[in-house]
């Protein structure tokens, strides 16, 4: 018989990380330059959305919703001490993750309400098995999880029933980046003090980050001020006021962690950098609504060096940490982050001709699309085989990464 502890089943479906940064890391191989093909106009879709809500679209619930699934299969083991959710339920919830990009790029044969129902199917399924898995474990402090995960598959409706009634999206793309950032401030804040700490206190630092306390509660609460401004009212005098005061607090944040030591551990400085995006992104937000930048400046920087940034490095650290291999980046994947941080650069840039003929739209989606490659490359034969017999002691952090 084979032990509780142990799975016979294919190894790619062993643990929620597996399936799920795999598909995240190949769609984002695939999904910017089919879209800049797609701009260019060289690629038609088939598809009820106008091309550029699927783009929007796809980077929020196609590849931003796997990350959150990867993430939260694997985190929630350790919150409930469960076992995690493996076999048959991963494939199926792959299989619907998979059915919603289909019938995005390929439903026009299908009728909107019906797009709607197959695409809605995988977030509303991530939040009941989450929430069962965490009130079986009795684990009702992390049950605030679940509260902006909600509000992302409720957000997907919106998008839908926006682009259904009016043609195009609007509120449903900002909210549904904005909840992203959300989460990202909320699940950041608790993994990077935390991973910081131990790699500081093993080396006996004197200086620790500051433990989460009310500074981060408000910090937390003026960044969801500032999202909402954004969202409903961009062009307000209230939404530039809280953007420039969530970007001050978030980098005053981001300081007490003491990231700026963090350079001798690519892995976890990576994480640092990426939560950087936040407050880039609210000044932004704030320059948006005193007409010094386009709307495309927050999204940009909100979706490509913050969730793109985070996501890749959590992809990395917790491949890395789940499948028994020493948490060091290595050349490829520190390049994989810094060609990331440049592509968000360059988007700044738009139409403007900035290197070799290439405008900033064109070489940010060469610098993405470099990024993944060099990510899929490293990332799938870990995700895909067992897990190593022996693991080398990090010098990164001893503990794997969730």
């Amino acid at each position: 018989m084979t032990p509780r502890n142990q799975f016979s089943g294919p190894t790619l479906f062993s643990y929620g990380f597996r399936p799920f940064f795999l598909g995240a890391a190949l769609f984002g191989l695939c999904v910017v330059p089919v879209w800049f093909f797609i701009w260019r106009g060289d690629l038609a879709l088939q598809s009820h959305f106008a091309p550029v809500d699927w783009h929007i679209h796809e980077m929020i619930f196609g590849y931003g919703a796997a990350v959150i699934a990867g993430f939260l299969f694997t985190a929630v083991p350790n919150w409930t001490g469960r076992m995690p959710t493996r076999g048959w339920p991963l494939a199926a919830l792959l299989v619907l993750w998979l059915g919603g990009r289909l019938a995005l790029a390929w439903g026009a044969a299908l009728t909107p309400p019906v797009v709607l129902l197959i695409d809605q199917g995988f977030l509303l399924a991530v939040v009941a098995m989450i929430a069962r898995e965490i009130m079986a474990g009795r684990n009702w402090r992390n049950l605030k999880v679940l509260l902006p995960v909600t509000l992302l598959w409720a957000s997907n409706l919106l998008y839908h029933a926006e682009i259904m009634s009016l043609g195009t999206a609007d509120l449903g793309r900002r909210l549904g980046l904005a909840l992203l950032v959300f989460l990202i401030m909320l699940i950041g804040g608790r993994i990077l003090p935390s991973f910081t700490r131990n790699w500081l206190a093993q080396r006996g630092a004197a200086r620790l980050p500051v433990p989460f306390n009310r500074f981060d509660g408000l910090a937390l609460v003026t960044g969801a001020g500032a999202l909402l401004a954004w969202v409903f009212a961009p062009f307000t005098l209230a939404s530039a006021v809280l953007g420039a005061l969530a970007a001050l607090l978030h980098v005053a944040r981001l300081s007490r962690w003491c990231g700026h030591v963090t350079w001798r551990a690519p892995l976890l400085c990576m994480l640092h950098l990426a939560y950087l995006g936040i407050p880039a992104g609210f000044i932004a937000i704030s320059a948006t609504a005193l007409g010094l930048a386009s709307m495309a400046a927050p999204a940009h920087l909100f979706g490509i060096a913050a969730v793109g940034g985070m996501t890749v490095a959590v992809m990395m650290r917790a491949t890395m940490g789940h499948t028994g291999r020493e948490l060091v980046a290595g050349r490829a994947l520190t390049l994989a982050f810094a060609l990331l941080l440049l592509a968000a650069l360059a988007r700044l840039a738009g139409g403007a001709v900035i290197l070799a003929g290439l405008d900033g739209i064109a070489l940010s989606a060469l610098l993405w699309t470099l990024s993944f490659a060099l990510l899929s490359w490293r990332l799938a034969p870990w995700l895909a085989r067992p897990r190593v017999a022996r693991r080398v002691p990090s010098q990164a952090n001893p503990r794997p990464a969730s």
